[in-house]
Parts: structure tokens; C-alpha cells; sequence
């Protein structure tokens, strides 16, 4: 027991650093490209068509690593594991990223800043108080890389039925991550009810960069 707990910390010490590593990577459409996709939609309207397709996008990730539960090889199941848990994560930063936008909440600072306060905000499933310097100058030290491991650890014990047969692993993944994405972005979603600035208020903003190398997601969370 005592070694199993210990290979789960080494495991989720090394997610943390994916995650870390993926976030600067994950693709942003900025508030004038949601508008442009969803054309009529108002902020709520906008925001329930994110959330949406990322639970879609989630559930998809969840049910596609079922197959690796019939493989009696551990290492084989922990991979998988491990690239639900990151592909998740991704899917779930565009959707805070895209929630602060349709918010009129874009965290100022380039694309490795920002992405460092959407990784915060998914950490500690909050959203950004982008009046507060404090919260978006956090650097990827100590006490976040732990508070990212205990999310990651959390995730990986939802994750377990995934571990009993294919099918009843597939989809009691997909139906704990579309819950645990919705409860994520509700929270996001209550947060930056507080601070949200009205599209007719918002300064005009340059278009977000475009990561170099963008992580591939899954189709569903574009939520045409």
C-alpha cells in the first residue's frame, strides 16, 4: 500500500508538469470570434454553448480511454490514465479561458501570462479577479504546483472506474467528466458573474495570439 501510494504521487508530480507544459499550448477563441461563430447569443446564451460543448469534449476523453482497462499491463492503464487526465485539463483551461473572454474578463500580459492565471483559475476553480495584480502574477512555484497536484490526485480517484471493464469504464467516464466539467464551470461562471464588464463597455482588444504548436482537442468543444 505504502509503495502504491508513493508510485501515485511520483504520477501525479509528473501530470502536473504535462499540464503545466500543455497550458500555453491550448487554443483561445477571443470574444470576437465566439460572437462571429455564435452570432445573436448574449453572454449567457454564449457562455451555456461553452459549457456545453467542453462537457461534450470531456466525455468524449472519458469514454475513449475505456479500452486500456482490458489490458492487464499497469503501465499501459496508468498511461491512459494519465492522458485522460491531461486531455481533460486542457479541454477544461479553453473553457475557463473562453469563459473569461465571453465575461469581458481577458487577464492582461501575453500568451504565457495569461495562460498561467487560466491554469491558476482551473487549479483552484475560481475565476480570475483581474483587479487584483496578486492573482495574475502567479508563478508556477511551490504552493501552486501542490495545490495542482491535489486537483490531479482528485481527478485520478474519479477516474478509477475507468479502470473496471471497457464498458461500464467508458461510460461512467463520460458521465463523471461531463458533471465534473459543468460543476467546474459553474463555479468559474459564478465568479466572473461578479466582476463581468457588458460587451458595450468593453475597450476594443487585440485578437489573442496563437500558440505555435496548439494541443489537438477534441472536435466537440468548438460547440458548432
Amino acid at each position: 500500500m505504502r509503495k502504491s501510494g508513493e508510485s501515485a504521487r511520483v504520477l501525479a508530480g509528473q501530470l502536473a508538469d504535462r499540464i503545466i507544459e500543455t497550458a500555453p499550448r491550448v487554443p483561445v477563441r477571443d470574444l470576437a470570434t465566439l460572437r462571429k461563430q455564435f452570432p445573436g447569443l448574449g453572454p449567457e446564451e454564449l457562455a451555456d454553448k461553452l459549457v456545453a460543448g467542453a462537457s461534450r469534449a470531456s466525455a468524449t476523453v472519458g469514454a475513449g480511454i475505456g479500452a486500456a482497462a482490458m489490458l492487464p499491463v499497469p503501465p499501459a492503464m496508468l498511461a491512459e490514465l494519465a492522458a485522460e487526465v491531461t486531455g481533460v485539463a486542457a479541454v477544461e483551461m479553453k473553457l475557463v479561458a473562453e469563459l473569461h473572454e465571453v465575461y469581458g474578463l481577458r487577464p492582461p500580459g501575453n500568451l504565457a501570462q495569461r495562460s498561467t492565471a487560466y491554469l491558476t483559475s482551473w487549479t483552484e476553480e475560481r475565476g480570475i479577479d483581474v483587479t487584483r495584480p496578486t492573482t495574475l502574477n502567479a508563478a508556477l512555484g511551490g504552493q501552486m504546483k501542490r495545490e495542482l497536484r491535489q486537483q490531479i490526485t482528485k481527478r485520478m480517484a474519479r477516474n478509477l472506474p475507468n479502470l473496471i471493464p471497457f464498458m461500464i469504464g467508458a461510460a461512467v467516464g463520460a458521465t463523471m467528466n461531463r458533471r465534473d466539467t459543468r460543476k467546474l464551470a459553474d463555479r468559474i461562471r459564478n465568479d466572473l458573474r461578479e466582476q463581468q464588464i457588458p460587451w458595450d463597455r468593453l475597450a476594443e482588444l487585440p485578437p489573442l495570439e496563437r500558440p505555435a504548436v496548439p494541443v489537438v482537442l477534441p472536435k466537440e468543444i468548438e460547440g458548432a
